[in-house]
């Protein structure tokens, strides 16, 4: 940064620090707001420049009806033709499904210049918010004299599928879902309506989509295009319909403007998206389980699977297509996890949790009637957790089990349909078969288009070695079988995966569908070695399962108590956790110091591009036609003046984090002016904690985005219908 551009932002920085200060605005700790909350909020101190009730509405039309949760990320509408902006990431699997060695659109990207030729988004869904209602009375009021903590969960759980239920039956136009936003505490009814049949428009090369990959991925400075288009379809009369030729273009209630005049650096920002889930009101216990367990042992799992699939892959393009998803996915998880050990170490915020829970304690100790209420509460948590962490080892395996190894994951759904099939009484089984069984084959085709038998061997047998390790007191027990007939575990291992691999049959999709499932006769007589080991396995979490309910009966109500008591001890209202419902954040476009002498400007820009693709990783090699155009300055219209370049991606100090992939980023006037698709590395703790300080998100700039669209895959109908003038 030279002298003038630093003096320019330190001075940026003081004037709004001054501005906040003389209008009264207190800037806020953190916060993924709910809908619910919007209105305790003062916006218009913040930087907001259109009415509040222009974001929400309840009673109208407002920018959260151009919002949709697509693929487990958010979208949202930019055109009265239904088109949608997400991430490259979040088309990523639909892509990857619709692509061949012959029309590889994973490497190359894909444009449809016509309605026509946009083709279907597999495994896709948009998912649209109708409105929602606490529903939290009901919920409690049903358990309030209930103390078995198995029952008063399971008391729970049904009443919040009662309530799904007749909303459901109320209106059968949409998909009712209880959320708890509060564990123990608050329940919400949501109304969603969903969209079945969703398309791809334009994903750009994947050099420019996942430019940088995995090195570049969780860390600023970045360089990334991650976005894409796709549209949303609907039948003839407008209801939702799943894929065919003759649907048509859905009308949003709400589309976005798009500004391509893009930010400012200390312009107020804001986001509605559906972030996952966050923590941050947990005991000091959850966060060292995490700390000691999850993300260490999910983190170097990924990592072996990982290298398993690449090395099955690495000379065969069938293979790597059908592996690329998978693989991104657990990249993504495992640098993830390593950034919020990395986090969580950094600020050591176990302690910091240790110190407020013993504040919390004294507090509870000081007060008659809040010690008459809560005095057992800590040494209850804690007494829990060292329940939870004597069997985390074993329980993290049975969690991952099934997903690590596919044709495990293939047994699991054979048995469960065999199960389900033999409870049927004899006069019913062939109706429940014929009628079951498409639905079964349509959940082992997921399975089998991310399978490799040679990778798959690899991983089940370092899920086996790792359950051959655990202590006798937390054994599994199908494992224990085969490792421990004469000490020689991996002798005995290597063994019994060569016979039961080849033995079975579940590895060859033709034969599970032609053969295996032609009749019940065939279905029934089938025998496994793959199939008896996963009954056994089910068979041991069945029996688990009493004690993990009671464990979570309890925790439910500690938790409740946790927040209540918390809330009294703080004299404040907490924002609850995420928990992929709708929320709004705002804040500024902000760079920060990650460490000491190293300041981070907010935007990256095309030059970025070039220097970086120097290297000789190819992770930054990007399309030549980039260098042919920046050399030339052929800008058009979007490039950011003061940088004399086109911005790429740029910084802001929101609350985000996974499941805000693809949310909108909006100017002060709710105009889009970005697509946020990460964090900072500081940042990938916010799942437990935010500070202002170094929790930093990355969007792709909408400039970038136009540029890239016009310039480079000549997409300017898209612009056009944007309303985007060239």
């Amino acid at each position: 940064m030279n002298r003038k551009t630093l003096i320019t932002s330190l001075l940026t920085c003081l004037l709004l620090t001054v501005g906040i200060l003389q209008s009264g605005y207190k800037p806020w700790e953190e916060g993924m707001f709910p809908l619910s909350e919007i209105h305790k909020l003062n916006l218009k101190k913040a930087g907001l420049k259109i009415s509040q009730n222009e974001i929400y509405n309840p009673n109208g039309i407002s920018l959260v009806d151009a919002l949709v949760n697509v693929g487990g990320c958010t979208g949202s509408f930019i055109s009265d033709q239904g088109l949608i902006i997400t991430n490259h990431h979040c088309a990523f699997s639909a892509v990857q499904l619709a692509s061949t060695p012959e029309h590889d659109y994973l490497t190359n990207g894909f444009v449809a210049r016509t309605q026509e030729q946009e083709i279907e988004a597999k495994g896709l869904t948009c998912r649209i918010t109708d409105s929602y209602v606490d529903v939290s009375d009901r919920v409690l009021g049903a358990v309030a004299q209930v103390t078995d903590p198995s029952s008063r969960l399971k008391l729970i759980n049904d009443v919040m599928e009662n309530i799904v239920i007749e909303a459901e039956k109320k209106d059968p136009s949409i998909q009712a879902e209880v959320s708890e936003m509060f564990i123990g505490k608050t329940y919400v009814l949501f109304r969603y309506k969903t969209i079945q049949d969703v398309r791809l428009v334009y994903v750009p090369n994947r050099q420019i989509g996942e430019y940088g990959g995995e090195t570049d991925n969780w860390v600023w400075p970045r360089h990334t295009g991650d976005f894409s288009f796709m549209r949303a379809y609907v039948a003839p009369d407008g209801s939702p319909a799943k894929y065919a030729k003759n649907n048509v273009p859905y009308t949003p209630k709400k589309f976005l403007k798009v500004n391509s005049n893009g930010t400012e650096e200390e312009d107020f920002v804001f986001i509605l998206g559906y972030p996952g889930r966050t923590y941050r009101h947990r005991p000091a216990q959850f966060i060292e389980y995490q700390q000691e367990f999850v993300l260490p042992y999910v983190s170097n799992l990924y990592d072996f699977q990982n290298s398993a699939m690449e090395t099955a892959g690495k000379n065969n393009k069938v293979t790597e297509i059908k592996l690329a998803t998978r693989i991104k996915r657990n990249a993504n998880v495992l640098k993830n996890y390593r950034g919020k050990l990395q986090g969580l170490k950094g600020i050591d915020l176990v302690s910091q949790k240790k110190e407020e829970d013993a504040a919390l304690a004294k507090f509870i100790n000081s007060n008659m009637e809040v010690k008459a209420r809560y005095g057992n509460l800590m040494g209850e948590i804690d007494q829990l957790y060292k329940q939870i962490n004597g069997d985390a080892k074993r329980d993290l395996w049975f969690t991952q089990i099934h997903n690590s190894t596919s044709l495990l994951g293939i047994a699991k759904n054979v048995n469960l349909f065999r199960l389900a099939l033999n409870a049927q009484p004899e006069n019913q089984k062939s109706a429940f078969f014929n009628q079951n069984k498409p639905r079964l084959k349509q959940i082992l085709t997921g399975i089998y288009d991310a399978f490799n038998i040679d990778a798959d061997r690899k991983i089940f047998k370092r899920m086996l070695t790792d359950a051959s390790d655990f202590s006798a007191e937390q054994p599994v027990r199908a494992v224990y079988k085969i490792a421990a007939k004469s000490g020689e575990s991996e002798k005995e291992i290597d063994d019994f995966i060569t016979s039961s691999f080849d033995r079975s049959k579940l590895y060859d999709s033709n034969y599970v569908y032609k053969t295996l499932l032609n009749t019940i006769a065939s279905f029934s007589s089938y025998s496994d070695p793959l199939l008896t080991f996963e009954q056994e396995i089910a068979t041991q979490i069945l029996e688990l399962k009493p004690e993990h309910d009671r464990r979570e009966g309890v925790l439910n109500k500690l938790m409740g108590d946790y927040v209540n008591v918390k809330e009294q001890f703080l004299k404040k209202d907490f924002i609850p956790d995420a928990n992929r419902t709708l929320r709004l954040t705002y804040g500024y476009v902000r760079g920060y110091w990650p460490a000491d002498a190293s300041y981070m400007r907010p935007y990256t820009t095309i030059k970025g591009i070039l220097e970086k693709g120097t290297t000789e990783n190819p992770e930054f090699d990007y399309p030549a036609q980039i260098r042919t155009l920046w050399e030339a300055k052929d800008f058009g219209t979007f490039a950011k003046k003061d940088l004399n370049d086109v911005p790429v991606a740029f910084l802001y100090n929101m609350d985000t984090t996974g499941g805000n992939s693809g949310s909108p980023v909006m100017n002060a006037k709710g105009e889009l002016i970005g697509v946020n698709f990460d964090r900072a590395y500081g940042a990938t703790i916010n799942d437990y904690a935010w500070n202002e300080s170094y929790s930093r998100s990355i969007g792709v700039d909408i400039r970038y985005v136009l540029w890239v669209a016009s310039k480079i895959d000549k997409a300017d109908f898209l612009l056009k219908e944007m309303g985007i003038k060239i």
